[in-house]
């Protein structure tokens, strides 16, 4: 199990990297969540990304559905309550980003990110240069 920052979905979305390593890793039994609020910030955030950089249009929404039938959105409801110790982890840096920290904190499971701020929270925090390391140890033990 691990939960993934916006950042990683955006390149999910933009790249073929992120992308294939959550296909060949969550068929063989990797879970991979991300808070509801992740997916909220890429709808926003990913069409003005995408103007800016001069890409071609492509299907947010579909792009998006997609990546959810691997990826499971979690609910407020479940990562809510870990909110105040989210912050305090994050104090200083973008406090925006407390539902990946309280998503981590409420699954008690890895962060994956390219996001600096989430080093030195407590957490442990793979980006996707190491990632496959731990997703490897995953396969072989899901445990």
């Amino acid at each position: 199990m691990i939960v993934l920052d916006a950042n990683i979905l955006i390149r999910a979305v933009l790249g073929r990297r992120v992308r294939q390593i959550i296909e060949k890793y969550a068929p063989l039994g990797v879970r991979f969540y991300t808070p509801d609020f992740a997916f909220n910030e890429v709808r926003r955030h990913l069409p003005p990304l995408l103007k800016k950089q001069d890409k071609p249009d492509m299907d947010v929404p579909l792009a998006l559905q997609y990546l959810q039938g691997l990826i499971e959105p979690v609910g407020r409801d479940l990562y809510g309550s870990f909110e105040g110790d989210a912050r305090r982890r994050l104090r200083g840096r973008d406090e925006n980003d407390w539902p990946v920290i309280a998503t981590s904190l409420a699954l008690a499971c890895h962060i994956w990110t390219e996001d600096a701020d989430f080093f030195g929270t407590g957490i442990a925090v793979w980006t996707t240069s190491r990632i496959e390391i731990f997703l490897e140890a995953q396969v072989k033990s899901p445990e």
